[in-house]
């Protein structure tokens, strides 16, 4: 490689937002602090507004309906009716990245969970074979997505919207006007409905938090030893802190009984939560390890300077639309397991846009670019607590959808802000 390529390559990759800047300063919690305040002015707010929105609506809901909303029962509903929308929001993440969109994820989702269904009840096969087929529908139709948009140029907006519209009659076409296809399976039906055993739950909680421990601890001493910049360790405590806290907390409150009946036990953590966080923890590691991630971030800063440093952008582009069909099919898995069948309309309505709400919501720019998968996570509490607060209020779904998209539209007014804000001040 010369050194003029060496040189490009290096300002594509300074774009990204991956934590892999080169910084040789010793950092005291002070100088922290006030680093990350300064980062805040310049526009680098991050996931702080989706984090101030989902505990400004916590403390809302809980002092409107205190005897509910903190209820062991409602928070184990919270976290069933976050898991779809959060996994599909995870697919968008990476394909908002690079400043595209896919308008037909959600309706992806839904031919996805179709052509599972219909392999379990019609043609008597296994749930993982289904679970495979329907896998490799979602990434078929990604590497199609792929091809029109990366190859072909054209623009993703009009092919995800063809799509979102074709895909529509194909689920049509498997089910049937009117028809349902009910899914029976025990191990899909588990997913969002059965909760693992107490003893599971609490051994995950610990082996992740010791393992989160053990990372945080182990990146700071690799970042000291290589002369890198390394946070605090009170800092680092701290947040392994808080993170031990949430899970442990999580795991307690699942752990006690929330049955209405005191004839009947229902406790444990849903058997979906480790799959949405095994998801989450995968596509973190993805986009902020790896020299993909770094590839991604740096296509979705600059994709020019990114093409001139050497990075294959075509294949990066393509790549995003596969990892969000992909993730689409899990969705719609979750969904047909909560719902126990698939309709000829599952995926459409609303779906698509509570996703691209989330990844919005939770810090995740739509100029590309911006974003971590964390967003996905913090978004779609946000969307699922507006929803699940209502609905304990009694709201009618007309206010729903007026407030989510008040939230939607202020989510994006900041992104919007905020980039303005880090091209005054040449960030």
């Amino acid at each position: 490689m010369s050194i003029h390529s060496h040189e490009l390559k290096e300002t594509a990759v300074k774009v990204a937002d991956a934590d892999f800047a080169i910084d040789r300063r010793e950092h005291t919690t002070a100088s922290a602090v006030r680093d990350y305040w300064a980062k805040v002015r310049a526009g680098e707010l991050g996931s702080l507004p989706a984090v101030f929105g989902l505990v400004s609506l916590i403390v809302l809901f809980t002092a409107l309906r205190p005897e509910t909303f903190l209820s062991e029962r409602n928070i184990a509903n919270l976290f069933v009716q976050a898991m779809s929308v959060t996994i599909l929001a995870l697919g968008l993440v990476f394909v908002l990245l690079l400043g595209e969109i896919d308008l037909s994820a959600g309706v992806t989702s839904g031919v996805c969970a179709a052509v599972m269904a219909k392999l379990m009840v019609e043609a008597g096969q296994p749930w993982y074979t289904a679970v495979l087929a329907a896998l490799l529908t979602g990434l078929l139709i990604g590497t199609v997505i792929g091809l029109l948009v990366a190859v072909v140029r054209i623009p993703s907006f009009v092919v995800t919207l063809a799509l979102f519209l074709g895909l529509q009659g194909i689920t049509l076409r498997l089910i049937g006007e009117g028809g349902t296809v009910p899914v029976r399976d025990e191990v899909i039906v588990a997913l969002a409905n059965d909760n693992m055993p107490i003893w599971l739950g609490w051994t995950l909680a610990v082996g992740c938090s010791i393992l989160f421990a053990a990372s945080q601890l182990l990146r700071r001493h690799r970042q000291r030893s290589r002369g890198l910049i390394a946070p605090p360790l009170g800092l680092v405590v701290g947040r392994i802190a808080v993170v031990t806290a949430a899970l442990l907390g999580i795991t307690f409150l699942m752990g006690l009984d929330r049955a209405p009946s005191p004839t009947v036990v229902l406790n444990g953590v849903p058997w979906g939560v480790p799959l949405v966080a095994l998801l989450v923890i995968t596509a973190t590691f993805v986009l902020g390890r790896t020299v993909y991630g770094r590839h991604v971030y740096a296509v979705g800063g600059n994709a020019e300077a990114a093409r001139r440093a050497g990075i294959n952008v075509t294949a990066i582009r393509m790549s995003v639309f596969m990892i969000a069909s992909t993730l689409a099919a899990v969705a719609g898995m979750v969904d047909a397991s909560r719902l126990n069948s698939v309709t000829p309309d599952a995926g459409a309505g609303n779906v698509l846009l509570y996703a691209v709400g989330a990844t919005v919501i939770g810090g995740t720019s739509l100029f590309g670019g911006k974003g971590r998968a964390i967003d996905a996570v913090l978004g779609g509490l946000v969307i699922s607590v507006i929803a699940n607060g209502l609905g304990l209020l009694g709201a009618q779904a007309y206010l729903n959808m007026l407030i989510t998209g008040g939230v939607l539209l202020l989510a994006a007014s900041v992104d919007a802000l905020a980039r303005r804000r880090r091209v005054a001040v040449g960030r």
